[in-house]
């Protein structure tokens, strides 16, 4: 049963993934017919095409490897700076621009010259570009908020889920207590499993944030109300210095420890639904979370690096492939938990995918389509100086001569991505 939940798990995500791929390629495909421009071919993945189906002037179709897409669109490139769409040349480096230039106009048909790519507005050609990111950013806001709103996620409450019986410095990894450790000042208190806390120090807490803070600042004797079998409980407790894990501004988990007042039990976690406004912040944060985690990917090499061909840990926080994503969808469907919860999950795990998708491609590099946006946005910037000095019209950009650093991102990449899936094999990042 475990294997077949696990194969079901890794196929439901491919089934995903080829969803979002569609979808974003989509984004590219509407708005390009929108403007006039031709579009030749639609295609959902890469290598042999398993399937095609010419529609009107452009071939939908499913290739073999399902790890990308794209849709082809007559004159990304404009001509060379001779007017001549092909040339040859001895450097290599001209040779990919060349043969880019080319590509761009290899099914070029009498009466395409007013459908060019390149011949569109720069805003029109940004909307198009940004069609298909945008189009995975539309997806996983839909599902984070319909996740958050209706199933809802786990937060901490204020009822106690649990006490320690003694001090244990949070640092320590056990959780068993051991001949000498000095007994908690909760279980010192009498605070009991079941107990909602109702206020800390004389001052109502309803929210687990709050009444965390408020322990981190107290050091020494502290009033304690609790609601115990339906009656109001006033319990006395005396804080100590502990050192404990270290929390941002917002009350998150972040690495490292710190030294601060400490009681001494574990807060219950329900799953329950957010509001619109609660939901949009929550998601705020994890695209500010997303954003950190894009921009740090070049320190997370060396660690990957360990994983995949040292003895090093797994972080939970390091990048995963598609590899690694499935295997945690496998994962998902086997773990010990309601239904709800398990589907809760894997759309969660879609939406984040979709999230990254987004943010990735937003990167201002080719052959990403923010290199593109980049590209068009500058084209306009140049255009617009040149008519406020009253300059001649330096024309449009000529993007293909930025593809020998498209090839270098693009190796990049490559190797980082063959990292992540060697990393997801032998190492892979675990959820349960």
């Amino acid at each position: 049963m475990t294997i077949l939940l696990t194969v079901l798990g890794i196929v439901l995500f491919g089934v995903g993934l080829l969803f979002s791929i569609a979808w974003h390629e989509l984004g590219h495909l509407s708005t390009a017919k929108m403007f006039g421009i031709r579009v030749p071919q639609y295609m959902v993945g890469f290598g042999p095409t398993l399937f095609s189906r010419h529609k009107g002037e452009t071939e939908y179709g499913i290739k073999a490897i399902p790890m990308g897409g794209y849709i082809r669109m007559i004159g990304m490139f404009p001509p060379g700076a001779d007017g001549r769409i092909e040339a040859r040349s001895t450097s290599p480096w001209r040779g990919m621009i060349e043969d880019a230039r080319s590509a761009a106009y290899e099914e070029l048909q009498p009466g395409d010259e007013t459908r060019l790519f390149y011949t569109r507005k720069p805003w029109k050609r940004v909307i198009v570009m940004f069609a298909g990111p945008f189009m995975n950013l539309v997806l996983a806001v839909a599902i984070f908020l319909g996740v958050l709103m209706s199933f809802g996620t786990p937060v901490q409450t204020t009822e106690v889920a649990g006490v320690q019986q003694c001090v244990i410095e949070q640092s320590e990894k056990r959780d068993t207590c051991a001949p000498g450790d000095p007994e908690s000042p909760a279980a010192l208190a009498g605070l009991k499993e079941g107990d909602r806390i109702t206020a800390f120090a004389g001052k109502p807490v309803d929210d687990w944030n709050t009444l965390s803070q408020r322990i981190r600042e107290t050091i020494g004797p502290a009033t304690i109300t609790v609601e115990r079998d339906g009656a109001e409980q006033t319990l006395s407790a005396t804080l100590i210095e502990n050192k404990v894990v270290r929390k941002d501004s917002d009350g998150e988990v972040v690495e490292g420890f710190e030294t601060a007042g400490y009681l001494g039990f574990a807060a219950k976690t329900e799953i329950l639904p957010q509001s619109f406004g609660a939901s949009v912040e929550r998601m705020g944060d994890m695209i500010e979370n997303g954003v950190e985690s894009v921009i740090a990917l070049p320190t997370k090499v060396p660690d990957l690096w360990d994983a995949a061909f040292g003895d090093g840990e797994r972080k939970d926080d390091s990048p995963v492939g598609v590899v690694g994503a499935a295997r945690i969808s496998g994962e998902v469907l086997n773990l010990d938990m309601p239904t709800q919860n398990i589907v809760a999950t894997f759309l969660m795990l879609l939406a984040g995918f979709n999230l990254s998708l987004f943010l990735f491609n937003m990167l201002p590099l080719l052959p990403l389509d923010g290199g593109h946006i980049a590209g068009a946005l500058w084209e306009s910037v140049r255009r617009g100086f040149a008519k406020l000095f009253r300059r001649p019209d330096p024309g449009p950009f000529d993007v293909a001569k930025l593809m020998p650093v498209a090839y270098v991102v693009a190796g990049i990449f490559i190797c980082f991505t063959l990292l992540v899936l060697v990393a997801d094999i032998v190492n892979p990042v675990k959820i349960s």
